[in-house]
C-alpha cells in the first residue's frame, strides 16, 4: 500500500442543492430562553411588520400624492384659507413620509416607534384637516365629510404593521381625536346641535345620536382592528411552534434513521473480516493471528468513532489503514493499494465509517472474484468547496453495459446516509464496465469542524 500526495486536481461539474433546514428555536417547554432573549416567532413577527410597514409607508406616499395633485386642481375654486389648511396639513405630512425613506429606510431595522408614530400621524392628519375645514369653512361639512372614512382605513392597516398593544393604543386614540374634535366644535358654538338626527340632516347642524354612532362605530372598528392584531399573533405563533415541532420531529427521525443505517454496516464489515479470518486459519495461522490482532485494533478504533455520524478525515483513514492491512494479510501478493490523499483534506470532516464499507465493496467484488487480484486506488481531494473521496479498482466491472449496477449493503447504506447528512448538496456516482473494473466517487461539502457532529 502506497500513499502519496498531491494537489487538488481538476474541476468538475457539480449538481448544486439546498438543505432544508428546520428552526433551530426550541418548541415550547423545550428549553428556557434566556434573560432579554427575543421569542424567535415575535422575531420573525416583526420581520414581517416591518416589511407591512415599508408598504403601507409607499402607499401613504402615493395617497398623499393623489390629494396634493387634486388640491392644486381645486385651488383656483378654494378659499385662501381653504387652501392655505390644505398646504399646512399635507405639506408636514409629504415630508413626514419622504424623510422615513431619507433616515430609515436604508436601515436593516427600522425604529420600533415608527409603527405607533405613523398611524398616530394619520389619525392627527386627518382630524387636522377636518378641523380645518371646520374653522375656516363649515363645521357641519368637515364632521360630514367623507374624509372621516379615513379612519377607518388607518385602523384596517393596524393587524398588519402592529402588535396588539400598539393597534388598541391607535384604536383608543382615533375614538379620542374624533370625539376631542365634535367636543371642540359643539362648545365652541362652532356647530349647532340638535336632538333629532332627521332636522340635523336638513339643517347646519349635528345630532347627538348621530355622532355618536359614528364614534361606536369607530370604538368597534379599533376593537375590530385589536382584535385581528392579537389572533393574527396568536395565529403566526402557532403556526411557527407547530413548523418547528415538526422540523425537531423530522431531525430526530432522520437521526434516527441515519444511526440505523450506520450501525448495519458494523455487523456487516465485521461479518466479512471474521469470514477472512476463518478461511486463514488452517492454511496460515500466522497470517490469521495478524487478523486477529489487526481486527482487534480495528474495533477499537471503530468503537471510539462509534458514537460520531462525521470525523476528521484523517481518522476515518486509521480506520482504513487497519482493515486494508488485514486484506492484505489475506490476498498478500493479489492486492495492491495506492491511496492518495491531498495532505490539506486531512482536517476535513466526513462521515464516520464511509470509506472502509466502499473499499470492502470493492474487494469482495472486484478484486476477489480475479485469481489474479488487482489494484485499488484511493483518491482524497479538494474540489472548490467540495471534498471529493473516489475508490476505484480494476477488477472484474459489472457483467453487461446494459445491466444496471446492483448497490449492495455497503454502497447503499452510503448513498442513504450522505442524502441524510447533506440533502442534495453531494454527489454520489457509481460506474463500471465489463472486465474494466469499477469506480464509486462522492463528494461532499468541504467543511473543517474542531468538534465532530455527534448523536
Amino acid at each position: 500500500m502506497t500513499v502519496s500526495a498531491r494537489p487538488a486536481g481538476d474541476a468538475i461539474h457539480r449538481d448544486t442543492g439546498e438543505h432544508i433546514a428546520g428552526f433551530g428555536t426550541p418548541a415550547p417547554g423545550a428549553a428556557a430562553m434566556e434573560p432579554g432573549q427575543q421569542d424567535p416567532a415575535g422575531k420573525l413577527l416583526g420581520l414581517q411588520r416591518e416589511l407591512a410597514e415599508r408598504q403601507l409607508n409607499a402607499v401613504r406616499a402615493v395617497v398623499l400624492l393623489l390629494l396634493t395633485v387634486a388640491a392644486l386642481i381645486y385651488a383656483p375654486n378654494l378659499t385662501p384659507a381653504l387652501n392655505r389648511a390644505n398646504v399646512l396639513v399635507l405639506a408636514p405630512s409629504l415630508m413626514w413620509t419622504v424623510a422615513q425613506y431619507l433616515l430609515f429606510y436604508r436601515r436593516p431595522r427600522l425604529p420600533g416607534w415608527l409603527a405607533i408614530a405613523n398611524p398616530l400621524v394619520d389619525v392627527a392628519g386627518v382630524t387636522a384637516i377636518m378641523a380645518a375645514y371646520a374653522l375656516e369653512q363649515s363645521a357641519t361639512l368637515a364632521l360630514k365629510s367623507p374624509i372621516f372614512l379615513a379612519y377607518f382605513a388607518i385602523l384596517a392597516a393596524r393587524p398588519i404593521a402592529s402588535s396588539t398593544f400598539k393597534a388598541a393604543a391607535v384604536a383608543v386614540l382615533t375614538v379620542l381625536a374624533y370625539a376631542g374634535l365634535v367636543t371642540f366644535l359643539a362648545m365652541s358654538g362652532r356647530v349647532a346641535v340638535v336632538a333629532d338626527p332627521l332636522s340635523a340632516m336638513t339643517s347646519g347642524a349635528i345630532s347627538p345620536l348621530d355622532e355618536g354612532a359614528k364614534l361606536l362605530l369607530l370604538a368597534v372598528a379599533g376593537a375590530i382592528a385589536t382584535y385581528a392584531t392579537a389572533w393574527h399573533e396568536r395565529l403566526a405563533t402557532s403556526y411557527y411552534r407547530e413548523t418547528d415541532t415538526r422540523a425537531r420531529l423530522e431531525a430526530r427521525l432522520a437521526r434516527a434513521q441515519l444511526q440505523s443505517l450506520k450501525l448495519q454496516m458494523h455487523p456487516h464489515f465485521l461479518f466479512n473480516t471474521l469470514n477472512s479470518i476463518t478461511t486463514l486459519i488452517n492454511d496460515d495461522p500466522p497470517g490469521a493471528e495478524r487478523m486477529v490482532t489487526g481486527l482487534s485494533e480495528l474495533l477499537r478504533l471503530s468503537l471510539r468513532n462509534a458514537g460520531e455520524q462525521e470525523v476528521p478525515l484523517e481518522r476515518e483513514l486509521e480506520v482504513l489503514r487497519h482493515y486494508l492491512t488485514i486484506q492484505q494479510i489475506r490476498f498478500q501478493d493479489r492486492l495492491s493499494v495506492e491511496l492518495d490523499v491531498d495532505p490539506d483534506t486531512l482536517p476535513a470532516m466526513v462521515p464516520n465509517l464511509m470509506l472502509q464499507p466502499l473499499v470492502e465493496n470493492a474487494i469482495r467484488h472486484g478484486i476477489g472474484p480475479r485469481a489474479t487480484g488487482g489494484h485499488i486506488d484511493i483518491r482524497v481531494t479538494r474540489v472548490g468547496d467540495m471534498l471529493r473521496l473516489r475508490v476505484h479498482d480494476d477488477g472484474v466491472g459489472t457483467t453487461t453495459d446494459a445491466m444496471p449496477v446492483r448497490e449492495g449493503t455497503g454502497i447503499g447504506n452510503t448513498r442513504a446516509r450522505l442524502g441524510h447528512l447533506y440533502g442534495a448538496n453531494h454527489r454520489f456516482e457509481i460506474g463500471g464496465a465489463p472486465r474494466a473494473g469499477f469506480t464509486v466517487m462522492a463528494e461532499i461539502p468541504y467543511r473543517v469542524g474542531s468538534e465532530p457532529v455527534t448523536e
